[in-house]
């Protein structure tokens, strides 16, 4: 009685072909990247909100830089009191 293993070396190639198809799933991962596309319609609307800018603001904009870059900013404390209050009442209201 003659006994081949060729069932082993069966077992053994499909088990390679299975390795090398993951391999190649990886490669064709890793050589993909992200895009970013911004559209037409987008660019559009970016550059009107920028050219539509309140001058006014965007010069209040500019002096607080300056004020802050100087370190001649003063925060009102009393102003920033009366903003934070309603919000820490609200959070311990929730309670």
């Amino acid at each position: 009685m003659k006994i081949n293993e060729t069932g082993r070396a069966g077992a053994i190639n499909n088990y390679q072909r299975q390795l090398d198809s993951q391999r190649k799933d990886t490669d064709s991962k890793a050589r993909r990247k992200d895009e970013l596309s911004i559209s037409e319609e987008a660019k559009e609307l970016l550059k009107a909100q920028e050219e539509g800018m309140d001058t006014e603001r965007a010069q209040r904009i500019e002096d607080l830089k300056s004020q802050v870059s100087a370190g001649t900013y003063q925060v009102d404390a009393k102003k920033l009191a009366e903003k934070l209050v309603p919000y820490f009442k609200s959070f311990f209201n929730d309670n």
